[in-house]
């Protein structure tokens, strides 16, 4: 007798123990959600009573009305003669000397010699025959000033990659991208604070100390390019160069409220990034990319950025925002990861909502179920690049072992921050994924992806699940990184979009994801959200 029929004759349904299975699976579920959103509630209330919000500094407002306008503005008004060179770039120093002391963005400066470059170029402007229109393709940031990293090289500047080791290391040649932002006419005043080695996703190290949000200092400003969020958030430079692995772009933009593009993998030239030279073998989930207070700058910088990868993409081209498909997502699905806030869900939400209005097509609700394994992925990819992180601690002249580390660590004595021990940790001691299981869910979830969003899809995703945390929180909450991670994974392009403020005063954003080269799309997105939302909101009294 089939065992459907014996089930059948005792008198109960034989999918009834299928059905409780499912109903006691769901009730786990969300008695974890629960469970963490308390555990999430605790840590913010144990960092409150550390850090008095009452106590944060205030950021001074600008003096010069110049320092909160756009990278393009400033390059015209300078191609124009409206304004100089030297008094812009004069003004950005002025004001990172002001706001520095409060937030500690800027680690190292050139400001004598930017000053010598602005005279320069306004000495150019006075001589040449070129037109406006001539200038502006030539040399489309000429006089305008601008940032980058520590990590990333700049010739006689400081590049310690937040090493104790490399405290007095200074690059010898300038990084490929730095090469094409001052071939386009952009004047380097600074490099930014980081993280060691960019691997962590707060900004702090044992050369530098850490960087302060100017929205609110006693909250993180997210990593690696932690600096060059907030230096650019508090009007002290119009825009800087990031790089981005695991959401090092776009983590710091959201904690810092402004833009950030994460252009499709290999778009952008590696040499001169951390250690690279650009010969590497090994496949990378790393790019450079542009940071800015205004969406109007991100395409016309990088496509500075990418060089003669230019005609991969399509920039230039003109975006009917009408005939896109947009989808969403809610949630990544990673039970590890912390529920995504109410404040960050509105707005999601209102980006919906406001594209829902404007589409041709209905904005369309998805799930990608294998999100929820973006922090095993994205781990397993780390393995491809090419260093090993306790080589890279020692400036490779050795390795760090994690058992030596972590008791000097206990007792006061290590060189290295607790997450870098941590990073040890996760990459010495605990188990590999396993390389065919990661291979085959990466190809599927990006199959999935790219089924979905097409030549025409654009994504609308939650930046993190929450505004920027209390510092040091994050060692608490490792797995939220995911949320940026993902797409890293997925080597897809990304703009990290501001929407307003959190009703404690800080950004609120989302992510705009489109498929391979299709980055236009996400700018031009990000500008509309721009227009219907406001954008950066200054983090001082204006």
């Amino acid at each position: 007798m089939a065992v459907s029929q014996v089930e059948k004759e005792r008198g109960r349904s034989p999918q009834k123990p299928q059905g409780l299975m499912k109903l006691f699976c769901k009730c786990m579920m969300a008695l974890w959600i629960f469970v963490h959103s308390v555990i999430d509630y605790i840590i913010d209330l144990c960092f409150s009573f550390i850090y008095d919000d009452s106590k944060r500094a205030q950021i001074p407002t600008v003096k010069e009305s110049f320092l909160m306008e756009s990278a393009v503005s400033l390059a015209e008004k300078i191609r124009n003669k409206e304004v100089s060179a030297e008094t812009v770039v004069k003004g950005f120093i002025d004001r990172i000397r002001e706001i520095n002391p409060l937030i500690n963005s800027v680690v190292d400066e050139r400001y004598e010699a930017a000053l010598q470059e602005a005279k320069e170029a306004d000495k150019f402007l006075a001589t040449t025959t070129l037109s406006s229109e001539e200038l502006k393709k030539q040399k489309p940031f000429l006089g305008v000033p601008f940032t980058t990293k520590d990590s990333t090289a700049v010739k006689g500047m400081l590049h310690t990659l937040g090493l104790v080791c490399r405290s007095n290391v200074r690059a010898t040649e300038d990084a490929d991208v730095v090469v094409l932002m001052k071939n386009a006419g952009g004047i380097l005043v600074a490099v930014t604070n980081l993280p060691e080695y960019n691997l962590w996703c707060e900004t702090r190290n044992n050369v530098y100390g850490q960087t302060l949000n100017p929205y609110n200092t006693t909250r993180t400003v997210g990593g690696s390019s932690g600096g060059e969020a907030s230096v650019i958030a508090a009007s002290a430079s119009p825009l800087g160069i990031g790089t981005d692995i695991g959401g090092s772009i776009r983590m710091p933009a959201f904690y810092c409220g402004i833009f950030g593009h994460k252009p499709t993998t290999g778009l952008t030239p590696l040499k001169g990034l951390t250690k690279r030279t650009g010969l590497e073998q090994n496949s990378t989930m790393v790019s450079a990319g542009p940071m800015c207070r205004y969406a109007q700058d991100l395409a016309p910088f990088l496509q500075v950025l990418v060089g003669d990868n230019i005609s991969k993409l399509q920039l230039d081209s003109e975006v009917s925002l009408t005939d896109i498909q947009f989808f969403y997502m809610e949630e990544s699905g990673d039970l590890r990861t912390s529920s995504v806030c109410e404040e960050m869900k509105q707005s999601l939400h209102k980006a919906v909502s406001h594209f829902q209005e404007m589409s041709k097509s209905p904005v369309q609700k998805v799930r990608f179920w294998n999100v929820r394994y973006t922090s095993k992925l994205w781990r397993y990819w780390m393995t491809k690049e090419p260093f090993k992180f306790s080589e890279a601690l020692t400036d490779g002249k050795g390795q760090v072992s994690v058992w030596t580390e972590l008791p000097k660590k206990l007792l006061g004595q290590s060189e290295f921050t607790f997450p870098a021990i941590m990073n040890l940790i996760n990459n010495d001691v605990l188990p590999k994924e396993d390389a065919t299981w990661a291979e085959n869910t990466t190809k599927c979830l990006k199959a999935e992806v790219l089924e979905k969003l097409g030549d025409n899809g654009v994504l609308l995703y939650p930046s993190h699940p929450f505004p920027a945390p209390y510092h040091y929180t994050s060692i608490l909450r490792p797995f939220n990184f995911g949320y940026w991670s993902v797409f890293n994974v997925l080597n897809l392009p990304v703009t990290q979009v501001p929407m307003g403020l959190s009703k404690d005063g800080l950004p609120l954003g989302i992510q705009v994801i489109a498929s391979p080269y299709k980055d236009h799309l996400c700018i031009a997105v990000a500008k509309e959200l721009q227009k219907a939302f406001g954008g950066w909101v200054p983090p001082f009294p204006v």
